[in-house]
């Protein structure tokens, strides 16, 4: 075995960069026994591979071969069969399982344990050892050395040593000393045994040598101890110094420890001193505010810019005094406790004073906004003239007041105000609940006129103008509101009653016009030209465009003036207020149920609903008016509320102006979606004509213009979708409805009716090519042709009845099993009988038959859809298949005979053309 595993590690793993460290002679289990050994070798390279070689003889038998080898770390399981009794079966688990038996129980248990070895040296994944015991691995070494040749021990052992220990190349030099080694003996190759006995021999007398010199030493380890007993007597000596110098010192210790203690007495006070010291000037440096920081909260200018910017500061700087956290201890201190009341009482005046000013500015540009809007609506109030005029003669254009100066103005107090959030927030909200008052009754009636406005654009004129009569004197309304608000400075929230006296005032007067154009007829479709309709979308698209900056300006400043974009929940410091009006903040502008203000966007939000309460309400009412001028509107509303709902998601899903205009949307859509059933329910009620022939219905034309509208105006849309549905509604409508008016119709053919029409939805279909109606085009042009052709063949019939009646005879005959060319023998159906029924028909007869038929399905068609000429080209090809016909049946059965008709095709086309061109 030691031979064989030299020859191998020389011939087939020493190539191969490999070292065998383990051999097992093995065959395969069941089968006829074809020795083979399986080898557990390692790579000289690192990183270090570990494999599973089988190798076998070749065929010849004068050398081994590699034929297979595994990598260790894909052994899953190594299976003993037995863990007791001696069995030299074995299974290796690789990707299937393989199956062996070694040549001895001995060599199978060297072969698993170098596994096992090589397993817990090199692999982090552990193999499965079944049916081996523990104990058998532990002592495997030793009972392989007794039962294996002394060689192969050796070997197996070095092996596992070497797959233990990492591997270690010789170097040059080394490599040359052996060279030169071998080379000075000349049995080193030839004659191993006698070379390692000469090693041996060498050996022995370089131990001896060694010896000798050791013995040879000892001289110098006397003379070695002899220094070191002197060095022992030195440090004595040492010793017996240091004790005396101790001695000396210890008076100087007791000196030391009693200076060292008045030290430490001194270091105390100095430390105390120093503490007092810090804890005076942390109250000095903390709770000082400056002289000019107390005559600015006191006596502050708050209109100019400077003087806010002093009380802002002075503001800033009281709330730090008033933060300081301060030490435990300082809050029973007198001067303390005197300084945190002046504090308060300073914060209290200041945040009086602050509310008071604030509310006096939200008051005078209240009625500066107020005088403004007065102006602009003294034009729609003049009493006894058109309006639409007024408009025109004064350029009242349609846009809404800019606030951009107010807030300007406003954002100036917005540190002012965050102050005071912090600080007295019942006053802080009092101040909002103002604002929120004062701008609902301005945006309502700046937005109610601005409606009002784009109503009178919209209709350009109005049958009520007389009802603006009632409005108030513009000079009287202001200074009544304005007396009102001074009045009421000393309270927040005073200003209430008389805000709602001018609301009752011109509030029911511009219910009273809205409601006077709301009354107005409906108008027809048809009435209105394109320029209308455009005039509609712009307007429309007008007052989107003038809302939506308005809304978000609004929103805004609010959230920089109020500050609600700092704090994360105040849900704790809002309280429901006992004022009807002014306890918005916590709940719908709808109804009374409470909304929870869970965050600063809730707050935000439920501002903007009671500031702006009347723009849904008005955009309802000016849609309800779109849809009765034109119900065709309901198009352009659909698409332009669509992408200003898109827009305004993109920039906040969850804002005031996406969830009004997300409402909105719901009507416009509800009011398209009406406007789809109205026109399926007028196809339905559609009533034509007994006495005049029916042509185009009402409804296919109504549903090409509306196509035509629609494709014009959802192009590049984003509710698309939306329009899709529409077209399957209506397309399915005018389906049926078709139909059912064609199956009704007296003075029209019913296929006449069907193919015009048809033919109509199909040309329109084709030209604005409508993807989701590509179905329907081919379904309508599929009615078109069937109806067209079964017209042709009702409105034809037979024009050659009795030569019509004579081959059916003839055919009749050949069906019975006659041949065609016997049937001349017949008597009813001989040569004679044929040529008399030909006779009957010459040309002048079917020229004349052609023309009352031409003159006939002229008086069925209608001019519009010009399918005369289809039609009649449609009837001559008819009539000339019926004539080819009747020409091979006298060619089968009259072969000979010399029998045609009257006429040819030549003239049958000559009848036609000269018919149509006469008509």
């Amino acid at each position: 075995m030691t031979a064989i595993k030299h020859a191998l590690q020389r011939d087939i793993f020493t190539p191969n960069d490999e070292r065998l460290l383990s051999i097992v002679n093995v065959c395969k289990a069941g089968k006829k026994k074809k020795n083979c050994f399986l080898c557990a070798t390692v790579t000289t390279e690192r990183p270090v591979q570990v494999k599973v070689v089988k190798v076998k003889k070749s065929d010849k038998g004068d050398f081994y071969k590699r034929q297979i080898a595994w990598a260790l770390r894909d052994l899953a399981v190594v299976d003993a069969k037995d863990a007791i009794k001696e069995n030299p079966e074995f299974d290796l688990h690789f990707e299937k399982i393989y199956k062996w038996v070694a040549s001895s129980t001995a060599e199978k248990n060297a072969f698993i344990c170098c596994i096992w070895k090589l397993n817990q040296r090199y692999l982090r994944k552990k193999i499965d050892f079944v049916n081996v015991s523990s104990q058998l691995l532990e002592e495997l070494p030793k009972v392989t050395e007794e039962s294996v040749p002394s060689g192969e021990t050796q070997s197996v052992t070095g092996g596992d040593e070497e797959a233990g220990d990492e591997y270690q190349e010789l170097n040059a030099r080394e490599e040359q000393d052996i060279e030169t080694m071998m080379e000075g003996c000349e049995c080193a190759i030839s004659n191993a045994e006698a070379f390692a006995e000469k090693l041996s021999r060498e050996l022995q007398v370089l131990d001896g040598a060694n010896i000798q010199s050791i013995m040879a030493s000892e001289k110098q380890v006397n003379i070695l101890m002899q220094l070191l007993d002197e060095a022992l007597k030195e440090v004595d000596q040492i010793e017996l110094k240091l004790s005396s110098y101790e001695e000396m010192l210890q008076s100087v210790k007791e000196q030391m420890d009693q200076i060292s203690e008045s030290n430490h007495l001194i270091h105390l006070s100095n430390t105390n001193n120093v503490k007092l010291l810090s804890e005076i000037e942390f109250l000095v440096n903390h709770m000082d505010l400056a002289k000019g920081h107390i005559k600015a909260l006191q006596e502050g200018d708050l209109a100019s810019s400077r003087g806010i910017e002093a009380c802002t500061n002075a503001a800033d700087a009281l709330l730090q005094c008033m933060s300081v956290a301060l030490r435990p201890g300082h809050d029973m201190l007198l001067a303390v406790k005197q300084q945190q009341q002046r504090f308060r009482d300073l914060r209290e005046h200041f945040a009086r004073r602050l509310a008071s000013h604030l509310n006096n500015v939200f008051v005078q540009q209240f009625t500066q906004a107020l005088l403004q809007l007065y102006n602009r609506s003294y034009f729609l109030s003049v009493p006894g003239h058109d309006q639409s005029s007024t408009l025109a003669q004064h350029s009242v254009e349609l846009t809404l007041p800019n606030h951009h100066p107010f807030h300007r103005d406003l954002l100036r107090y917005a540190k002012l105000m965050e102050w005071l959030k912090s600080t007295d927030y019942g006053k802080y909200e009092g101040l909002t609940k103002n604002y929120m008052d004062y701008l609902s009754r301005l945006y309502e009636r700046e937005i109610k006129d601005f409606f009002e406005v784009a109503k009178i654009k919209m209709t350009g004129t109005t049958k009520e103008s007389k009802k603006f009569a009632t409005l108030p004197r513009k000079e009287s309304a202001v200074k009544q509101e304005t007396e009102s608000l001074h009045g009421s400075s000393g309270k927040l929230t005073g200003s209430t009653s008389s805000l709602n006296k001018l609301s009752v005032q011109s509030s029911g007067n511009r219910r009273s016009q809205s409601s006077s154009l709301l009354d107005m007829g409906n108008m027809s479709a048809s009435d209105l030209d394109v320029a209308d309709r455009t005039k509609f979308d712009k307007i429309f698209e007008q007052v989107l465009s003038e809302l939506e900056p308005l809304c978000l300006a609004e929103q805004d400043f609010i959230s920089k003036f109020f500050k609600l974009q700092q704090h994360q929940n105040m849900s704790a410091s809002m309280t429901e207020s006992e004022d009807p009006d002014g306890g918005l903040l916590s709940r719908q502008h709808s109804s009374g149920t409470l909304l929870p203000v869970s965050s600063e966007k809730d707050m935000i939000r439920q501002m903007m609903i009671k500031i702006f309460r009347c723009i849904e309400p008005e955009l309802n009412n000016l849609i309800a008016l779109g849809d009765k001028i034109d119900s065709f509107n309901s198009l352009y509303m659909l698409v332009k509320m669509s992408h200003h709902v898109w827009t305004a998601q993109n920039v906040d899903p969850a804002s005031f102006l996406s969830t009004t205009l997300g409402n909105v949307l719901v009507t416009v859509k509800r009011n398209f979606d009406k406007c789809i059933s109205n026109q399926i329910r007028q196809m339905e009620e559609v009533k034509i004509s007994k006495k005049s022939k029916v042509g185009i219905l009402p409804f296919v034309a109504e549903f090409e213009e509306f196509a035509g509208l629609a494709e014009s105006i959802f192009k590049n849309a984003e509710r698309r979708g939306d329009l899709d549905k529409a077209y399957t509604k209506l397309i399915r409508g005018v389906f049926v409805n078709v139909e059912k008016v064609a199956n009704e119709s007296q003075k029209t053919p019913r296929d006449v009716v069907m193919m015009e029409n048809f033919h109509h939805i199909f040309a329109t279909l084709s030209r604005l090519k409508i993807s989701c109606l590509e179905a329907e085009k081919k379904e309508a042009k599929q009615k078109y042709t069937d109806h067209l052709q079964s017209y042709v063949i009702y409105s034809l019939g037979q024009p050659l009845e009795k030569l019509n009646h004579f081959f059916e005879g003839v055919e009749a005959r050949v069906a019975q099993g006659i041949r065609e060319e016997e049937v001349s023998y017949q008597l009813a159906f001989n040569k004679q009988e044929l040529r008399k029924v030909i006779k009957e028909y010459p040309g002048k007869e079917v020229k004349k038959g052609l023309d009352n038929l031409y003159k006939k399905v002229d008086k069925h068609l209608c001019e519009e859809e010009n399918l005369l000429q289809v039609v009649w080209h449609s009837m001559q090809d008819e009539f000339i298949r019926q004539y080819k016909h009747f020409e091979g049946l006298i060619a089968r059965c009259y072969p000979g005979s010399g029998v045609t008709m009257e006429f040819t095709i030549q003239d049958i086309l000559d009848y036609c053309s000269s018919i149509a061109q006469s008509h």
